[in-house]
């Protein structure tokens, strides 16, 4: 990764932090736009000369004034939301901020950056679903219709910029996130949790970074529009 550059949205905490890090250590440049700075005072100078922090709120028209380098070899769009409620409480609301911030926010980055994305040809962008869209999960209607759409986009992009840019898509089941303290804030909701999932944990943030760094890089050069189940087999296997 070598002498390219990145733009990382939401890349100051968790997956998208560690994203960021991988990307840096691997010697590429960084430019991420999250509300704070997070873990990114972690990093040590000589990662965090690399690295350009921009402070917006993606849902807000703070999008607009974002400098975005003229060249990216890739952006990765990974702000998310874990809003879990029934149906019979559900608000418009909700449906309306998680669909803000997962979709038309992810549309006005890819907008924005598209042009800096076509001057670096061959060039990733990676995006995020839940393994929540493709399999039925109680109290999930909110962040499944938005990242569905996400999914929909991802194969939408990945044919409208063919062969220029390649879009695709990640879809984790339950990591160890800020995002996520509320579910795994004891050992027995620990413990429930990691007994959902055939290999026997909830991921951590470095399995869902790996794969994001491998589509952002040379050895992915043939995938586009597909959407992969990082989930320790819970979509796809029954024990």
């Amino acid at each position: 990764m070598d002498n390219k550059q990145f733009l990382v949205v939401g890349g100051s905490h968790g997956i998208g932090f560690a994203i960021t890090k991988r990307l840096l250590d691997s010697g590429a440049s960084v430019t991420v736009v999250s509300r704070t700075v997070g873990q990114l005072g972690e990093l040590d100078e000589s990662l965090a000369s690399r690295m350009n922090y921009m402070a917006a709120d993606v849902t807000t028209n703070e999008i607009d004034s974002l400098v975005i380098p003229e060249q990216l070899d890739g952006m990765v769009y990974c702000p998310g939301s874990i809003n879990l409620v029934p149906l019979r409480t559900m608000k418009p609301a909700l449906l309306r901020s998680d669909f803000e911030l997962n979709v038309v926010a992810a549309v006005r980055m890819m907008q924005r950056a598209t042009e800096p994305l076509k001057a670096s040809t061959p060039s990733s962008v990676v995006l995020f679903s839940t393994v929540a869209v493709g399999t039925g999960l109680a109290m999930h209607t909110s962040v499944a219709a938005a990242k569905g759409a996400v999914e929909g986009i991802t194969r939408t992009w990945a044919a409208e910029f063919a062969p220029k840019i390649r879009i695709n898509c990640i879809a984790p089941a339950l990591t160890e996130t800020p995002l996520s303290e509320r579910l795994l804030s004891n050992d027995a909701k620990r413990k429930a949790m990691a007994s959902v999932y055939p290999l026997g944990r909830f991921g951590d943030v470095d399995d869902i970074a790996s794969m994001a760094t491998f589509l952002l890089g040379d050895e992915s050069t043939w995938i586009t529009g597909q959407v992969f189940g990082i989930d320790g087999g819970m979509s796809r296997v029954k024990t």
